[in-house]
């Protein structure tokens, strides 16, 4: 059995990592941590989790390594940069779901506002989207797991720029997300009052996830791509709706282009490709599947994508890449 620590259990990501685990057949949970006043069991603390008594309690990462192989940190950008540090000096794995490892130094420093402690470990980190990279999943040892908002753009993406098919400068992204996208905090713009009934975009082409998303798809790509990307934020718990505008540079019709995004994810048991209807997020809440659809416009095509921000865009992206880490089966413990 894997031994397992999260530290950050009592966010929505570090909760949805402790329902996923609990029921895993290959891990043994070891260790929950937050920032309490007090230790309390865990499912005293969440009385949802009837089977998980495990105490948790403030993090004490000396305690934590002596019993774990693994651990997840589910904790707020830039708040991982030591920590990560700690945890490998240790020897442990670390599967980082912020956004410390995912950049350049200087690019994370530009958008985060906070100095990089480790450059160093950059060079080991490893991008946790299975899809592009699970060769380089098995050998890591620091992952680096993608936001939610680039994994449905990316994921959406990817086979027409590995194929080199879109116009540069023709790319306008535009995604809706759930209120849990914005982590378990008091923000004046997270209640209820405020959201219920309201549909507002935020952060205009000023996201954090812009420099993540560009970066992918400039790999996939082999060229410098820039994006126009607005998020919103609509009147639900959770999922990400993205529906995105781009030109190509030749024809090619409906079919061969479900053909082509068929091929591109016929290894990835997580991605379904959707032929005669578009994804609509209730369809994939709860689950770490990102569906995708498309449809021609003339010279133009719309790919549209769903996913649940805390599993496929989180928590479950984290699973799926412990799994391939650990050689596990791919899908253990996912819906």
């Amino acid at each position: 059995m894997l031994k397992t620590a999260i530290v950050g259990a009592t966010g929505y990501t570090g909760c949805e990592l402790v329902k996923i685990l609990s029921r895993h057949s290959q891990v043994e949970l070891t260790s929950l941590t937050a920032v309490l006043e007090k230790p309390q069991r865990f499912n005293q603390l969440f009385p949802q989790y009837v089977h998980v008594d495990l105490i948790c309690g403030n993090l004490n990462i000396e305690e934590v390594a002596q019993n774990c192989d693994l651990v997840f940190l589910a904790l707020p950008h830039t708040v991982s940069l030591e920590i990560a540090s700690q945890f490998l000096k240790l020897g442990k794995k670390v599967i980082d779901l912020s956004a410390d490892y995912r950049l350049p130094a200087e690019i994370y420093e530009k958008w985060y506002k906070t100095k990089h402690s480790h450059p160093e470990l950059l060079k080991k980190a490893v991008y946790g989207l299975p899809e592009l990279y699970k060769e380089k999943i098995k050998e890591a040892e620091l992952i680096a797991n993608p936001g939610c908002y680039p994994t449905s753009v990316i994921l959406a993406l990817a086979p027409l720029f590995k194929q080199g098919m879109v116009k540069n400068n023709s790319l306008i992204i535009d995604s809706k997300t759930g209120v849990s996208g914005a982590g378990r905090k008091a923000d004046i713009n997270l209640h209820f009052s405020e959201v219920i009934a309201n549909i507002k975009a935020y952060k205009v082409n000023s996201h954090q996830h812009i420099p993540e998303i560009e970066q992918e798809l400039s790999k996939l790509a082999n060229e410098r791509i820039d994006i126009v990307f607005t998020p919103h934020l609509i009147p639900v718990d959770r999922g990400i709706l993205s529906t995105i505008y781009l030109s190509l540079n030749k024809e090619i019709s409906q079919k061969e282009i479900f053909n082509l995004y068929k091929d591109f994810y016929s290894q990835s048991p997580f991605v379904k490709i959707l032929k005669n209807f578009l994804p609509q997020t209730k369809d994939v809440i709860f689950s770490n599947y990102c569906q995708l659809g498309m449809k021609m416009v003339k010279e133009k095509i719309i790919v549209i994508s769903a996913i649940d921000n805390l599993v496929k865009g989180a928590a479950g992206q984290a699973v799926q890449n412990m799994n391939i880490m650990c050689g596990f089966e791919e899908t253990e413990g996912l819906m």
